[in-house]
């Protein structure tokens, strides 16, 4: 079968196919080199990139190391400190390098099982020239080999009531402190002897609770119970708070201080009204039965739990020691070297040792 042939074109189609292309000038070649070095001359006329200046190497920043128990102190929740203040002890950077020596190898406390707990005390003190109040963090380190208690104490001269309450009432607990170069490790394989007073209760979520229930945090102690009584068991004062406009604030010793003559000095100094006199009377007494039935209990109970204690614990607790640390003078930290007290608390008493 015969290849149909192509269309033939017209002579005034080849003429317009050929206007349409570029004459070449005479001598220049059609060959691709040809072309190519043509345009040669044009690629060899663009300018050159210009290289941009090498970037400054940025300058190594060093920190300070972090001791391994830099953060112990404050681990120790500060119990009894106003929510509103607690940012107060981070106005200062405080140092407990004092604590950390006595937990490590050749401090008193090295090897040592410790509970540790935190609060603080305003004290007048000297920050750069101008008297001022300061907020002074302190912790106390229980050396017992089990917790010293698990209660809490609520009490202050605002309440009439004492509350003796368990931790976890408030929301406390001891918990289990691990030191900088163990914060990797499992939690699990971990034994440490040094545990501290937490608190999980939010602070944001205070201002759903009721303000009874958040001023009780202001009002809490660690409560321990001494294997001999406290010095004031046989105390005759009772302290009283009498509900008037404003309220009479004093204290009453059923010893030394008579209902009658009492009342008849208040009506005197003109902060009790005469006709208020008889009830106040009242007042005293019932305050003087409840304190002695308070006495009385505390007895019973001090004399059961020592009875009930196994030889082991009845030991450790008669051989307990309290520690008072406060923060060591830096350049940048007020001295309280002159504040040192070695009170801790009503329940707790004096430090056997004040760092």
């Amino acid at each position: 079968m015969a290849r149909p042939r192509g269309k033939k074109r017209t002579a005034a189609q080849a003429a317009a196919t050929d206007s349409s292309k570029p004459k070449a000038a005479a001598g220049d070649s059609t060959k691709p080199e040809a072309a190519a070095a043509a345009k040669e001359p044009a690629a060899r006329g663009r300018g050159k990139r210009a290289k941009a200046p090498p970037k400054p190497k940025a300058e190594t920043e060093y920190f300070p190391e972090k001791r391994n128990l830099e953060d112990l102190w404050l681990s120790a929740f500060p119990i009894g400190t106003e929510w509103e203040n607690i940012d107060k002890i981070k106005e200062f950077n405080w140092n407990f390098e004092n604590l950390e020596k006595t937990l490590e190898e050749g401090g008193e406390l090295y090897g040592k099982t410790v509970y540790l707990f935190g609060s603080t005390e305003p004290q007048l003190l000297d920050v750069n020239g101008e008297s001022k109040i300061v907020l002074i963090p302190i912790v106390v380190a229980v050396d017992c080999p089990f917790p010293p208690s698990d209660k809490i104490g609520i009490n202050s001269v605002q309440r009439e009531n004492e509350e003796i309450v368990p931790m976890k009432a408030m929301k406390m607990a001891w918990v289990p402190y691990v030191p900088l170069e163990d914060r990797l490790s499992r939690i699990d394989s971990l034994k440490t002897k040094i545990f501290t007073l937490g608190c999980t209760q939010r602070r944001s979520a205070l201002k759903h609770l009721k303000t009874e229930r958040v001023k009780k945090f202001d009002y809490c102690m660690p409560y321990y119970m001494p294997l001999n009584p406290p010095e004031d068991e046989d105390d005759t004062v009772v302290n009283i708070i009498y509900p008037l406009e404003p309220p009479i604030v004093c204290d009453f010793d059923w010893e030394m201080d008579d209902y009658e003559d009492f009342a008849d000095e208040k009506v005197k100094d003109e902060v009790l009204p005469e006709d208020e006199k008889e009830k106040f009377k009242e007042f005293l007494k019932e305050k003087v039965r409840e304190r002695k039935r308070e006495l009385k209990q505390a007895k019973e109970a001090r004399k059961k739990a020592i009875d009930d204690m196994d030889p082991k614990t009845r030991e450790a607790f008669e051989n307990i020691k309290f520690y008072k640390f406060y923060p060591v003078k830096t350049p940048d930290t007020p001295d309280v070297s002159n504040v040192k007290a070695k009170y801790i608390n009503r329940y707790y008493r004096n430090a056997h040792y004040l760092m």
